[in-house]
């Protein structure tokens, strides 16, 4: 393992941080967080009031592990395979998904999330990922820029015909219970993984 410097993210405390190596760990680590974003737009989480996937949990968690910038690089590579037409996304399909699918209600959500991630990203690099609290308000505030965009665009869609208040009830509400419990997963499960790695430094 490599000693990190004290802003240093969870993913450069393992392995290389220089070189051929670097390049190599980053891009390993960019097809596994493209395939855990996949995976989780498909996991569907009984909840009430509706399902939940985990995918803005694996939103925050690369933002925290990786940092702003190879978090952001992650999420847009993933928005890319989406945008090729692969069936990566929550709600796409083999016949259904692509620029068509992201220009539709979810379009927000989606540029939200690489908003997040850059935020998450560089509060971890400033050390929230260390205390589950400050773990807590990064996630919340990652959280609240996923909903700034997407209930933006969804108003821009159907605040006209539907109204505001659908919009934040079908586009929000309905999601938070859910939200709270990626959220304190994730203000948990960093800090945890972030101090286990952290004793086992050289």
């Amino acid at each position: 393992m490599t000693t990190p410097t004290p802003n240093s993210v969870l993913t450069e405390a393992i392995g290389p941080n220089s070189g051929a190596a670097l390049r190599a760990k980053e891009l390993l680590l960019i097809v596994a967080g493209v395939a855990a974003l996949a995976i989780t737009a498909k996991m569907r989480v009984p909840m009430w009031p509706v399902p939940i996937t985990m995918q803005t949990f694996t939103v925050f968690v690369i933002g925290a592990a990786y940092g702003a910038r190879l978090g952001v690089g992650t999420v847009l590579a993933y928005l890319a395979l989406g945008a090729l037409g692969a069936d990566v996304f929550t709600g796409s399909s083999a016949t259904v998904g692509g620029l068509s699918y992201m220009a539709g209600p979810t379009g927000g959500y989606l540029a939200g999330f690489v908003v997040a991630t850059a935020v998450v990203g560089a509060l971890a690099r400033r050390g929230w990922d260390r205390s589950v609290w400050r773990m807590a308000v990064a996630v919340a505030l990652g959280t609240a820029t996923v909903y700034a965009l997407g209930l933006g665009w969804m108003s821009v869609l159907f605040a006209g015909d539907k109204g505001m208040a659908w919009v934040l009830q079908y586009g929000m509400v309905n999601f938070l219970p859910g939200d709270a419990l990626k959220l304190a997963l994730a203000a948990t499960a960093v800090p945890a993984v972030v101090h286990l790695v952290g004793s086992r430094r050289a």
